[in-house]
């Protein structure tokens, strides 16, 4: 089968690859399409350790073509995801208090195992969470990370109904972070990027106000328009994102971390202390989370924007994520025929 393996010198090689006959609680996909995020070109560039020979994805959607002995949860036919929470060890204690994404055990799609960046992947049936009917596959595709990831982070906040949350970074997870908070949770958004046309596209996603930080000062304009946002959900990948949203909420707020900047954030102690601020980091999000995700895009609440490209195009996809062309989600789509 063609697989998008990464090499030893960082970059990406489409590849015929064999699988191994399944065992037992797995089940074999074929694969429809995969989505590109960019820990898969934090994967390919090692920066999280070499990963030399693995499949890359994490953002996939396939049918079921057959089971292996045990599986109950699925059946062939069905659609289902290749995420980046791939399984956990099922018994400790962050696997069964709701917390499964931090077991110290975790196996990842795309990093620690071969992902959905393939014609066909292996799945931990019990792990594949089932896509609604009436959600399109390349979609669903953006819901299994960059959904699922934005969607626990805004339930993180804690927000309720007419509170104000800002959203730092209006890329292929803020776009889908602003959805959430606004037509699942009621919020009143404030959406921060560098880039105008992302602010442009937040507007006519229902943003209630939208700041360029290289124009104006993002923590006091906030803080004049809104009296402080009640929460923060940083997806950008820059320091600066993450030093001014502590800047941006007011007493008792939370900043809820998402993006993986490579530099440390600087805290203000003495605010955080005195005002009671909250400094949280999010994990993607449970099979439950995912599973919620997707029936709230099923429902038409969250529509990623998404571009479908060839597998063929992955290393000019990294190229063009490095650049910051990208607008939306970049989808690879794995059925077409070259």
């Amino acid at each position: 089968m063609k697989a998008a393996v990464v090499t030893k010198d960082h970059k990406v090689k489409i590849t015929n690859k064999t699988l191994r006959p399944l065992k037992h609680g797995e089940a074999l996909l074929k694969m429809v399409c995969c989505g590109v995020c960019h820990t898969d070109l934090h994967v390919k560039n090692a920066d999280f350790g070499d990963k030399t020979g693995v499949t890359l994805g994490h953002e996939g959607v396939g049918i079921v073509s057959e089971v292996g002995p045990g599986v109950t949860s699925l059946k062939p036919g069905d659609r289902a995801s290749v995420a980046w929470f791939f399984k956990g060890c099922g018994h400790c204690e962050y696997c069964t208090t709701g917390h499964e994404t931090l077991c110290r055990s975790v196996e990842n799609a795309g990093f620690s195992v071969d992902g959905g960046m393939a014609e066909e992947c292996i799945v931990v049936a019990d792990y594949a969470v089932k896509v609604p009917d009436s959600l399109d596959s390349a979609a669903a595709s953006s819901i299994t990370c960059a959904g699922v990831t934005t969607y626990k982070a805004i339930k993180m906040t804690r927000t309720t109904p007419g509170q104000w949350i800002v959203i730092y970074g209006l890329g292929g997870l803020g776009n889908l972070a602003l959805q959430y908070a606004k037509n699942v949770f009621n919020a009143k958004v404030v959406a921060v990027d560098v880039n105008d046309s992302q602010l442009r596209l937040a507007t006519k996603m229902g943003a209630d106000l939208v700041v360029n930080p290289r124009k104006e000062d993002a923590t006091s304009v906030i803080q004049e328009k809104t009296g402080g946002c009640h929460a923060a959900v940083v997806t950008a990948v820059a320091k600066d994102a993450f030093n001014s949203a502590v800047g941006a909420v007011r007493a008792g707020g939370r900043v809820i971390a998402v993006g993986l900047p490579p530099e440390a954030m600087s805290l203000d102690i003495p605010r955080l202390v005195l005002d009671g601020i909250e400094v949280v980091g999010s994990l993607v999000g449970t099979r439950q989370d995912l599973a919620e995700a997707f029936q709230f895009a099923a429902e038409g609440k969250v529509t990623p924007k998404v571009t479908l490209r060839a597998i063929e195009d992955i290393n000019d996809i990294f190229q063009e994520m490095e650049d910051g062309k990208i607008c939306g989600r970049m989808v690879i789509d794995l059925q077409r025929r070259t």
